[in-house]
C-alpha cells in the first residue's frame, strides 16, 4: 500500500501541475465512477430506438387485432423500468462528473494562488491585474468546462454512438455505409474553422482582461474620478471597453454556438435516405425485409447518431476554446512550486551587510552601492535621505523580492538563499498599512495563534481597542476602512511585532501619529524588542539622534554609514533636514 502510494506521488510529480494528465490522474477514483456508469447509461440509450420500433409494432398489432391492450400495457412497464434503470446511472454520472469538474476546479485555482503568492514583487508589479483576474476566473473556468465536456462526451457521445452503428449494421449494412457518409461531414467543418473558434476566443479573452483591469480602476480610484469631475470622460472610458468586450464576446460566441444548428442539418442529411431506402425494405424491394419496428428502430437510431455528432462537433469547437485558455495558465500552473511550510522565528543573531547595491532593471544608475553595516541585537538603526532616494527600495532588498548586488548574512548564513529564506528571519511593515476585511484580532494574529495584548500596548493600541464596540473582535472594514490612518498604521504595526522575527523592516511606522505616540512606542519597543535588529525607515528625524546606527541615502546612489552626530556635523543635506524639523519642534539640536 505504502509503495504504492509513493509510486503514485512520484506518478504525479513527475507529469506536474502544467499537464492536463495531472489533474485526470488525481481524480482516477471519480473517472472510474464516471466511467463505469456512463457506459452502463449510454448503453442503455441504445434501448429506447429498440423499445419505439417495438411500441409502433405492437400498436399496429393491436390495431390489426394479433395482439391485446395487455401486451401493450407489459411493453410499457417493461420500458418504464428500462428507463428508470438508465437515468439512475445517468443521475451517478452526471453526480460525479460535477465533482469531478469541481475537484479540478479547485486544484488549478489552488495551485495558481501558490504560484501568484511565490511571484516576486518585481514580476507582479509589471503584471497587468485584469489579465491576471481573467485567468484566474474565466480561463480556469473554461478549462474545466473543456474537460468536463470531453469527460462527458467520451461516453455521451463515442459510447453511444458506436452502440447505435453496431445497431444500424445490424439491421442493414449496405444503407448504413451510405447514410454514415454524412455525419464525418460536421466533422470536417469544426475542423475546418477551428482557427476562428480560437481566434475569437483568445481575443474575448484579452478583452475581458482589458474590462477587468479597467472596472478595477475605476472602483479604486472612483473618489479621485469625482472630485475632479473627470467622471464623464471614465465613463466614456469604459464604454468603449464594454463595447469592445460585448463585440469579441458575440463573435466568439457565434463561432462557437450558432454553428451547431449547420452540424446538425449536415448530419441529418442521411435522414433523407433512410426514408427512400428503408422504406423498399419495407415493401419487400430493398436490400433487406423489414417490418415496422425495425424501420422505426433504424430511423431512430439514425436520428439520434446524427444528433449526436452534431453534438460532438460542438464539443470539438469548445475543445479548442478550452485550449486557448489552457496555454494562457499553463505558464503559471507549471511554475507553481509548493508552498513553503512556515518556519518558527530564528534565534537572534547579528547581521552582516557588505556592498550591498541595488539598481532598478533598464537604468545604469544604481538606487544605493558599496552599503556595508553591521548591526547586533537590540539595536535600531534609522535609514533616511531625500526624497526619493531609495529607502523603501533599500528595506525591501532585505525581502530578498529583488535581485541584489553585494550579500546579507543572518550569522554566518546568507540570507535569500534556497536554504535561508527571509521568511522566520524577517519581519517587514510596510509604509501602507495592508488591512483585511476582518477582525482587529485576526489581522493583528494573522493565522499565529496567541493573545495580542501585549503587542497592541507596545504600539500604544490599547486604549483605543477598549473603546472600540467589541474591542478586539471589532470587525475593521475592507482595508481597515472604520479606522484612523494611525490606528491603521499601529494595527499593521502591531501584526509584524506580534510575529516576532530576529530582523524588523519599518518602513514609515510612525508617518500617521502624534510626536508623543511616537516616542512612546519607541521606548517601548527598545524594552520589549531587546533580541531583535530593527531597521527604521522614517522622513522623521526627531527619534534619530537616540539610534544607534544612522543609514543616510544621497539619492546619487552614494550611502553613508555613521551615528547621527557624526552625520549632523559631517553632512550638511542631513544636518539641514534635522534643523528644519527640530525648528519645527520647537527645539534645538544638542
Amino acid at each position: 500500500m505504502i509503495e504504492r502510494q509513493k509510486t503514485e506521488v512520484f506518478f504525479l510529480k513527475s507529469l506536474g501541475p502544467g499537464s492536463v494528465k495531472y489533474y485526470f490522474y488525481q481524480e482516477k477514483k471519480l473517472l472510474l465512477i464516471v466511467t463505469l456508469s456512463g457506459i452502463l447509461y449510454n448503453a442503455g440509450m441504445t434501448a429506447g430506438p429498440w423499445f419505439d420500433g417495438q411500441l409502433a409494432q405492437y400498436f399496429y398489432d393491436l390495431l390489426g387485432g394479433s395482439r391485446t391492450a395487455a401486451d401493450m400495457y407489459a411493453l410499457c412497464l417493461t420500458y418504464a423500468l428500462v428507463i428508470l434503470g438508465v437515468q439512475s446511472a445517468r443521475y451517478v454520472k452526471r453526480l460525479y462528473v460535477r465533482k469531478f469538474a469541481n475537484n479540478i476546479s479547485l486544484a488549478m485555482k489552488a495551485v495558481l494562488y501558490r504560484h501568484l503568492v511565490q511571484t516576486p514583487t518585481a514580476a507582479m508589479e509589471e503584471a497587468d491585474t485584469g489579465a491576471l483576474m481573467t485567468k484566474v476566473i474565466s480561463d480556469i473556468d473554461t478549462c474545466v468546462e473543456g474537460m468536463r465536456k470531453f469527460t462527458t462526451e467520451i461516453f455521451d457521445t463515442g459510447v453511444v454512438m458506436i452502440a447505435y452503428m453496431v445497431m444500424l449494421f445490424w439491421y442493414d449494412w449496405r444503407l448504413t455505409l451510405c447514410v454514415l457518409l454524412f455525419p464525418p461531414m460536421a466533422y470536417f467543418l469544426a475542423d475546418r474553422l477551428r482557427r476562428f473558434v480560437a481566434l475569437t476566443a483568445a481575443r474575448s479573452k484579452e478583452s475581458s482582461g482589458a474590462l477587468s483591469g479597467m472596472t478595477l480602476d475605476r472602483i479604486g480610484n472612483a473618489v479621485t474620478y469625482r472630485v475632479y469631475g473627470e467622471e464623464k470622460v471614465q465613463d466614456e472610458y469604459y464604454e468603449n471597453y464594454l463595447q469592445d468586450y460585448e463585440k469579441k464576446m458575440i463573435l466568439a460566441n457565434l463561432w462557437e454556438n450558432t454553428l451547431q444548428p449547420i452540424y446538425k442539418v449536415i448530419a441529418m442529411i442521411g435522414t433523407i435516405l433512410v426514408v427512400l431506402w428503408g422504406g423498399r425494405n419495407v415493401l419487400g424491394t430493398g436490400w433487406q425485409v423489414w417490418d415496422i419496428a425495425a424501420f422505426s428502430t433504424y430511423l431512430a437510431c439514425f436520428v439520434k447518431l446524427a444528433t449526436k455528432s452534431s453534438h460532438a462537433a460542438k464539443l470539438f469547437n469548445a475543445v479548442q476554446k478550452a485550449q486557448v485558455s489552457w496555454q494562457r495558465i499553463q505558464p503559471h500552473l507549471q511554475a507553481a512550486a509548493p508552498l513553503a511550510e512556515v518556519k518558527e522565528a530564528a534565534p537572534a543573531d547579528v547581521l552582516t551587510v557588505r556592498e550591498l547595491s541595488f539598481t532598478y532593471p533598464g537604468s545604469t544608475q544604481p538606487v544605493f552601492a558599496h552599503l556595508s553595516f553591521t548591526a547586533r541585537p537590540g539595536e535600531i538603526i534609522g535609514i533616511t535621505g531625500p526624497v526619493a532616494c531609495g529607502k523603501t527600495t533599500l528595506g525591501q532588498t532585505f525581502l530578498c523580492e529583488h535581485p541584489h548586488g553585494g550579500h546579507i548574512f543572518f550569522g554566518s548564513r546568507e540570507l535569500g538563499t534556497s536554504q535561508v529564506p527571509p521568511q522566520g528571519i524577517v519581519g517587514y511593515c510596510g509604509h501602507d498599512a495592508e488591512l483585511f476585511a476582518a477582525t482587529l484580532n485576526e489581522n493583528v494574529r494573522f493565522g499565529r495563534s496567541g493573545d495580542i495584548r501585549r503587542v497592541l500596548e507596545t504600539v500604544c493600541m490599547d486604549k483605543d481597542c477598549a473603546s472600540f464596540p467589541r474591542g478586539i473582535e471589532t470587525p475593521i472594514g475592507e482595508g481597515g476602512q472604520r479606522l484612523s490612518g494611525g490606528q491603521q498604521a499601529r494595527i499593521a504595526l502591531a501584526r509584524t511585532l506580534f510575529h516576532h522575527c530576529s530582523l524588523l523592516i519599518l518602513d514609515d511606522p510612525f508617518a500617521a501619529v502624534d510626536m508623543a505616540t511616537e516616542k512612546q512606542i519607541y521606548t517601548n519597543l527598545r524594552r520589549d524588542y531587546k533580541n531583535s535588529i530593527i531597521l527604521l525607515i522614517s522622513h522623521r528625524l526627531a527619534l534619530f539622534p537616540h539610534l544607534d546606527q544612522v543609514i543616510w541615502l544621497n539619492g546619487d546612489g552614494s550611502a553613508m554609514v555613521s551615528t547621527h552626530d557624526k552625520l549632523y556635523h559631517e553632512q550638511p543635506e542631513y544636518r539641514r533636514l534635522y534643523d528644519l524639523q527640530h525648528a519645527k519642534g520647537g527645539g534645538r539640536h544638542a
